[in-house]
C-alpha cells in the first residue's frame, strides 16, 4: 500500500528538566531547556515553549530516547521550511521516497496565537485535508520556517483567504445536519428552493460568524515579523508551532539551499542528531 506522506501544505529515558542547561534566546532572556540539533552543515538550538505542553512533552521524550540520532532532514524548499522526522528516513536508500513514516500516535492540535510561524519557528507536520480534520500533529515529524518576507497586501488577501475557508468550513457543517431536506429537493429538482436553503444558512453562517467574532486577523506583532523577518504566514492557526531557533539560523539557510530532487529531498543526506544543552 502506498504511503500517504505527512507534509506542511502550500520516543524511555527520564530526564529531569532542571538538570538541563540553560541558555539566552536572540533577546537576551534566559531559556531552560535548550536541544541542539547537530549536523554536517552546523549546529541548530531551539528552545520548547511552556504553553505547547504536549508538543513539549513528546518532543522531550523522543530526544532523551535518541529517536531522532540518525534521521534525515529529508524535505527542504527553499524559502518555505525544512523537513524532518520520518522514522522511515534512518536507512533509507538513495532516492527513496520519504515522508509517509510515523509513529503510532499523533499529538492534539495546540494553537496559541503569540506562537507563530516567523522565520525559525519550530512546529509540527501533519496530515492534511479532509482526513486530519482536528488538525491533529505528527508525533515525530516536524519542521523549522525558512520563509520569505511578505507584504502587508498579501497578509491581507491572506486573511481573507482564511476568513472565506472558516466560513465554508462552518457552512459544510451546518449543512450536514439539513441533508435530508437538502435531498429532497435534489429529489424534486427543485432548484431554486435548493439554492434558497443554501442562501439562507449561508446568511446565518455569515451573522454568526461575525457575532462570535470568529475571523482570522494578525497582530501587529506578526505583521511586524512577516514584513521585516519573514517566514510562513498562511500556516497560521492550521499547523502546531512549539519551538523556535535561538541560534544557528544560518544553518537553516545552508540547509535550504542545497539541492534536491523532484519529491523536495536533498540530493546529499542531511543527517541530524539531538541532544540537550
Amino acid at each position: 500500500m502506498k504511503k500517504q506522506g505527512i507534509f506542511v501544505f502550500i520516543f524511555i529515558l527520564a530526564v529531569s528538566i532542571s538538570c538541563r542547561n540553560s541558555g539566552q534566546n536572540q533577546k537576551g532572556e534566559e531559556v531552560e531547556g535548550l536541544v541542539l540539533i547537530k549536523t554536517s552543515y552546523g549546529n541548530i538550538k531551539v528552545k520548547l515553549y511552556e504553553k505547547t505542553a504536549e508538543h513539549r512533552k513528546n518532543f522531550e521524550k523522543l530526544v532523551n530516547e535518541g529517536f531522532y540520532n540518525g534521521l534525515l532532514f529529508h524535505r527542504v524548499i527553499e524559502n518555505f521550511m525544512i523537513q524532518g522526522g520520518d522514522p522511515d528516513s534512518k536507512e533509507a536508500q538513495p532516492g527513496q521516497r520519504l515522508g509517509g513514516g510515523s509513529l503510532d500516535y499523533t499529538l492534539p492540535a495546540e494553537f496559541v496565537p503569540e506562537y507563530f510561524h516567523k522565520k525559525g519557528a519550530l512546529a509540527a507536520a501533519r496530515l492534511g485535508g479532509a482526513a486530519n480534520p482536528e488538525k491533529r500533529s505528527s508525533a515525530s515529524q516536524f519542521y523549522i520556517v525558512h520563509g520569505e518576507i511578505f507584504s502587508e497586501e498579501t497578509l491581507d488577501a491572506l486573511e481573507v483567504s482564511k476568513n472565506q475557508r472558516i466560513k465554508n468550513d462552518m457552512l459544510k457543517e451546518h449543512l450536514k445536519g439539513l441533508e435530508d431536506e437538502l435531498q429532497q429537493f435534489r429529489a424534486n429538482n427543485d432548484h431554486t428552493g435548493f439554492n434558497l436553503k443554501v442562501a439562507e444558512v449561508r446568511e446565518q453562517v455569515d451573522s454568526l460568524f461575525s457575532a462570535q467574532n470568529l475571523g482570522f486577523k494578525f497582530t501587529d506583532e506578526q505583521r511586524e515579523i512577516y514584513t521585516t523577518i519573514g517566514g510562513y504566514p498562511s500556516l497560521d492557526g492550521d499547523y502546531t508551532v512549539f519551538g523556535e531557533i535561538v541560534e544557528g539560523m544560518e544553518v537553516v539557510e545552508k540547509i535550504a539551499a542545497v539541492g534536491t530532487d523532484a519529491n523536495d529531498r536533498p540530493l546529499k543526506d542531511v543527517k541530524m542528531e539531538m541532544e540537550w544543552k
